[in-house]
């Protein structure tokens, strides 16, 4: 069975458009099997989930995270869960973009391919294992940046439909 992954946006700090949204979700799935394939354990958590939910946040809610799940201040750019939850912090995202010159689109989805990632057994605790992560997140990243994912990506989102 496929997995299901729901990318949702709780926050209103940073416009992401609707459209974005979906595009996320429609290669999500790709992500998931491209992040299997580079997976740094046999039986890590991704391969058993069924679903996956990640939630864009703001910088309040990251740090809140952070500091309840992690014990560190501040907020981050992306925090994952084994139970099936990736918290991208949106805001970071936003400065990090701006900061590389990269589309924020590209960066949101980086942040996704990082956080399935880490739910296939990759972590970035020391410099061996953040050099592996980056390679497969650069790659999968790479691959999955279409043009037409980039089209999708940097159009603006449509007008809602009129009210009846």
């Amino acid at each position: 069975m496929p997995l299901e992954i729901i990318i949702g946006n709780h926050q209103g700090s940073t416009a992401i458009p609707e459209n974005w949204l979906t595009a996320l979700e429609d290669v999500a799935g790709q992500a998931a099997i491209l992040a299997i394939t580079h997976a740094a354990a046999d039986d890590s958590p991704l391969s058993h989930l069924a679903t996956l939910e990640v939630a864009l946040v703001d910088d309040a809610t990251s740090a809140r995270v952070h500091r309840e799940f992690m014990n560190l201040e501040g907020p981050t750019d992306v925090i994952t869960f084994h139970h099936g939850e990736i918290v991208i912090g949106a805001e970071v995202a936003r400065r990090q973009a701006a900061e590389y010159g990269e589309p924020l689109a590209r960066e949101i989805l980086r942040y996704l391919v990082h956080g399935l990632l880490h739910l296939a057994g990759h972590e970035d605790a020391n410099p061996k294992e953040c050099a592996a992560l980056e390679s497969a997140q650069e790659s999968i990243v790479a691959s999955l940046w279409t043009a037409d994912l980039q089209a999708r990506m940097t159009s603006p989102a449509l007008p809602p439909p009129p009210k009846p």
